[in-house]
Order: C-alpha cells, then sequence, then structure tokens
C-alpha cells in the first residue's frame, strides 16, 4: 500500500502503523491462499509459486497426496525445485540433501561421515499445510516465525446446490498491491465504465441502487436481492425460469468474494480470489460453477475473459498513476466497502497482536446506495 493511501485511511482511524518486518507488505497470514491449480502437478514434477513474497515448490507424492515447501534448501538456499522428486523425497541439485515431501524434514545428508553427529532429523526446510479443493492446491500461509496451529480450519470451498453441474476456472496477474485489487474487486460503481459490454451494461444505463449490507464473521454480505434491472443476462434468466432472481454477494478476509445467484431450481456459484504474490503484484483466481443447462463452459469462458480482461487493464492504468504516490481518497457510499475491508483487516491485526476479540467495523445491517 502506498503512503498516500496508508496517511488517509488511518486518518479515519482504519490502519494502524505497520511494523517493520515481511508481514507489514501489508499481507494477512494465517490464512489459506490458492497457489496453483491441480492439474499442473502431476507425476513427480515439481511446480514453483509465489504467495506473499514466499517461494513455494509444490508436487503430489507417489500416493496422490499434494505438498507445499519452502523453495529454498536451509544449506545454501538453492531453490529445491531444480532438484530431484522421486514420489517421496524432494533432492537438493547442489549436494542431495533429501527432504520428506510432507513434513520437508531432512531425511539425508549425503556428505556426512560415521564420525559427524549431526542430528540430521531437526534440519527442516519449510512446509506448509495444502489441501486440494475445487480444482485449486490451497496453501495455508503461516506468519513468518510462527508456529502452525494445530487447529487450522479446512480450506474454502466454493458453494454447489445440486449432483450435476458444470464448473470453470480462470486467472490473470495485477501488477498492484493485493489491497488495490481487493477493493477494486467489491467496489460497486465501475462497471458502466469498465465493464461497458453490448452483453452487460453502457454509461447510459446508469442508475440509483439501494442494497443492505450485514456482518459475518470475518466480513460482510450484500444481503439476498434482486440483481440490477441494466444487467442483461439476469433479464434473461428470469424469462427462462419465469421466476425471480436473487443475489447473494459475500467478501471474507482475506481476499474472498463469493456469489451466489439463484432463480427456481437453477444456480450459479462462483468465488474470486486476490492472491497476494509480492508488494506489487497479485492474481485473481476464478472460478465459476452453475448447473445452467444453456451455459456451455466454452460461451461462459469467452465472456468471463473479457470481464478478466478490463479488469486487468484498468490495474495496470491505475498502476501508472499510483507511481507517483497521488493523494487519495474514499468516499461514501460506493466506498463504505472499501473501507469495512480496511476495518477488518486492521481489527484483525489489532486482535492478533493483543489477544481480544476482533471488533466488527459493520456493527448491523446497514442501507448503502450509490449510482452505477
Amino acid at each position: 500500500m502506498s503512503e498516500a493511501v496508508r496517511t488517509i485511511l488511518r486518518a479515519d482511524g482504519v490502519v494502524p502503523e505497520e511494523p517493520d518486518h515481511q508481514a507489514d507488505a501489508g499481507f494477512l497470514w494465517d490464512f489459506w491462499y490458492p497457489a496453483v491449480r491441480s492439474s499442473l502437478i502431476r507425476g513427480n514434477r515439481l511446480v514453483t509459486a509465489v504467495l506473499l513474497e514466499v517461494p513455494l515448490v509444490l508436487g503430489r507424492t507417489a500416493e496422490g497426496q499434494a505438498f507445499a515447501m519452502r523453495d529454498s534448501c536451509p544449506h545454501r538456499g538453492i531453490p529445491l525445485s531444480y532438484g530431484h522428486f522421486d514420489g517421496a523425497t524432494v533432492e537438493c541439485s547442489y549436494h542431495g540433501w533429501r527432504f520428506d515431501a510432507c513434513t520437508a524434514r531432512c531425511v539425508e545428508i549425503p556428505s556426512l561421515t560415521s564420525q559427524d553427529k549431526l542430528k540430521v532429523a531437526r534440519i527442516f526446510a519449510g512446509h506448509y499445510p495444502c489441501e486440494e479443493r475445487d480444482g485449486y492446491v490451497w496453501v495455508y500461509m503461516n506468519a513468518p516465525g510462527s508456529r502452525l496451529s494445530e487447529s487450522a480450519p479446512a480450506a474454502p470451498s466454493l458453494p454447489v446446490f445440486s449432483k450435476k453441474y458444470k464448473i470453470t476456472h480462470l486467472e490473470c496477474e495485477l501488477p498492484s498491491h493485493v489491497d488495490q485489487g481487493i477493493i477494486g474487486l467489491m467496489d460497486p460503481a465501475h462497471g458502466p465504465f469498465v465493464h461497458q459490454s453490448w452483453f452487460w451494461r453502457s454509461k447510459h444505463s446508469i442508475h440509483e441502487k439501494q442494497k443492505q449490507f450485514e456482518p459475518i464473521p470475518y466480513g460482510f454480505r450484500m444481503s439476498p436481492h434482486s440483481p440490477s434491472s441494466n444487467s442483461a443476462p439476469y433479464q434473461l434468466l428470469k424469462r427462462i425460469t419465469g421466476e425471480g432472481v436473487t443475489t447473494t454477494i459475500d467478501f471474507v478476509l482475506p481476499n474472498m468474494r463469493l456469489e451466489e445467484i439463484h432463480s427456481g431450481k437453477i444456480w450459479f456459484s462462483s468465488r474470486a480470489t486476490v492472491t497476494p504474490v509480492r508488494r506489487d503484484l497479485c492474481r485473481i483466481d476464478f472460478v465459476a460453477a452453475w448447473n445452467l443447462p444453456f451455459l456451455p463452459v466454452s460461451l461462459f469462458r469467452m465472456f468471463g475473459k473479457t470481464f478478466l480482461r478490463q479488469d486487468q487493464e484498468t490495474m495496470i492504468r491505475q498502476a501508472e498513476g499510483l507511481k507517483h504516490d497521488p493523494k487519495l481518497m474514499l468516499i461514501d457510499d460506493a466506498d463504505r466497502p472499501a473501507k469495512w475491508y480496511f476495518g477488518l483487516k486492521a481489527n484483525l491485526l489489532e486482535a492478533r497482536r493483543t489477544g481480544v476479540e476482533m471488533v466488527h467495523p459493520l456493527e448491523a445491517v446497514v442501507t448503502l446506495r450509490w449510482r452505477s
């Protein structure tokens, strides 16, 4: 986050001074993040990823279990991804040190002799819990220097509402800090400008809207409502089913936007995550599932790619302006969700620091109004 953004948000009493260590690139630790698509990990192939500026190497054991290790040998620091994986252990390419894939515990140092007393089993390369959900390998990123919690929650799952459904995945990179990516993700007013399309919206369709929001654990919800009358796909769905359409949108820390659309027995569910890679780079991972028989995956992907490309182009342009640390502002009511996000994040960090219960910035149901 730029100093300009920090200054404005501190003036609102939202963002505290950040400590001078790795966590203060503004990242939220002790959460699950999608690292790579599950389909990329097969056989004895090692795959790399970076989450919260931490280099990772991922793979799958001979038994099919996904694993994630820090991509650095604790001996001389060479990336373990250059080494050899036999289905059980990862061997460093520099000196042949071997590490158990699922625990990152060292199991062999070839250069040791019978006279050496080094306890190999006390050496670890760095291990991160991982789980597979919805076609992704999720990695639990605990704060640097902290011990893993024995009661980490399960990795997130996309809600689905029938046994048979179609599913697809999309992604794109954004050259910005994760905070900018997230507040862009939840911004309700940019649609007619960024996402102008014949099949969606235009500037001429702008009108006043009113929506209710309510607090949920670690986030907030746009309460179930009828979707915008200026969005053609929703109106088409209503005609097809002959029933009303309701939409519910949640934002949940650290980075998830979930949306559910229901019309009779027809449903659509999606999740977008803004995953921090570096301080100046994040990635949108988008997964959607639906049981609309008339919506083929290929058609949805075409429209979905258009939306993501529009967001990506906008963030590229924004990054150009943010290089100069301009003064920024957040307004009511259209920017209130962004303020809630910064409040949630700051209050969570404060609760973890002090050990007290987290204070939710949204105390009760509130109605917001804006034009889009």
